[in-house]
């Protein structure tokens, strides 16, 4: 096994899938067999649209600061913070004062994730 198939770093924005979620909201996704990790960077004060998906998502912020929206609820999120999303419950994300980059992990891995694109999916 090559280094370059199953090592990446956080920093490097040449490897992954690259998606547009939103205005000012940029992943890579990597996928594996049984789960799919994105490496979502946004923009300060970037909304991302309110969404649901069957997929089970753990996010963890990295740096910066945001506010999760999740089944309704407001919760201001900062460096170490991290979260457990269900599939089918109604989450979105709004980008802190100096943006933020946030490491999400899918089970199982998104479809819609498996192409470049654009959108949050259905």
């Amino acid at each position: 096994m090559e280094k370059k198939e199953c090592f990446f770093n956080i920093d490097d924005c040449e490897n992954g899938i690259p998606r547009s979620l939103a205005a000012g909201i940029n992943t890579r996704v990597f996928p594996g067999n049984d789960a799919m990790v994105s490496v979502v960077r946004i923009d300060p004060n970037a909304i991302g649209s309110i969404h649901s998906h069957s997929e089970e998502q753990w996010g963890y912020l990295i740096e910066g600061s945001a506010i999760r929206i999740q089944n309704g609820v407001e919760v201001e999120v900062s460096n170490g913070d991290f979260w457990l999303t269900p599939g089918g419950v109604e989450h979105g994300i709004i980008g802190g004062p100096k943006g933020a980059v946030i490491l999400d992990v899918f089970s199982p891995p998104r479809s819609e994730y498996l192409s470049p694109g654009s959108g949050f999916g259905v």
